[in-house]
C-alpha cells in the first residue's frame, strides 16, 4: 500500500543522508522525496512517498522516529490529506499536433510555459494519478523530456504536524 510520510527534521548537513540510509540499508524503496526549509528556518518538512504492508510502513515509522534528527512525523494515510505533485513535460509540437496537446493541456488544467516552433513545454500540477493519466494521454512519440517534483501533502482540517 502506498503511504505519504511527512517528517519535520531538523534543517542540518546530512539529515537527509540519514534517512535515505535507513531505506537502503533496510531494503526499503522511496518512490519520491521533497525536502525544504519551514517557516522555522532550523527544521525542514520531508515528504517521502514509499510502498509497504502496514508492518513494513510501521517498521520505518518507527525506525524514522529513532533517528536524532527527526522531530516529528505524521503518515498522511491515517487521515484526510492534500497531496499535489508538478510535473514539467517537454513535447513535439508541429503542424496540427500543436491544437491537439494545448486542448489536453487545457482539459488537465496544464500551462503551456514555453513555446518554440517545434516543441511546447507543459505545467502540469494535482495528484500523481492525474499527472500519469496526462502522459497516458499524450503520444509517446511525442515526449522529449519529462520532470517531477515528487510528491507534497499537507492534513486536512485542524492536524497539522507542528513542534
Amino acid at each position: 500500500m502506498r503511504h505519504i510520510i511527512s517528517i519535520l527534521m531538523e534543517n542540518e548537513a546530512g539529515a537527509l543522508s540519514r534517512v535515505a540510509g535507513l531505506f537502503s540499508a533496510r531494503g526499503y524503496n522511496i518512490e519520491s522525496l521533497t525536502v525544504a526549509p519551514t517557516e522555522d528556518e532550523s527544521l525542514s518538512r520531508m515528504t517521502l512517498v514509499t510502498w509497504g504492508t502496514e508492518e513494513v510502513i510501521e517498521q520505518i515509522t518507527k525506525q524514522l522516529n529513532k533517528l536524532i534528527d527527526v522531530v516529528k512525523l505524521m503518515d498522511m494515510y491515517e487521515g484526510p490529506h492534500i497531496e499535489r505533485e508538478m510535473m514539467l513535460i517537454k513535447l513535439r509540437a508541429v503542424n496540427t499536433g500543436r491544437q491537439e496537446i494545448k486542448r489536453l493541456a487545457d482539459i488537465f488544467r496544464g500551462r503551456v510555459i514555453d513555446v518554440t516552433d517545434a516543441i511546447y513545454t507543459i505545467e502540469v500540477t494535482g495528484t500523481s494519478d492525474k499527472l500519469d493519466a496526462f502522459v497516458k494521454a499524450i503520444a509517446p512519440t511525442d515526449i522529449i523530456e519529462v520532470v517531477r517534483s515528487g510528491v507534497t501533502g499537507i492534513a486536512r482540517g485542524e492536524k497539522s504536524l507542528r513542534v
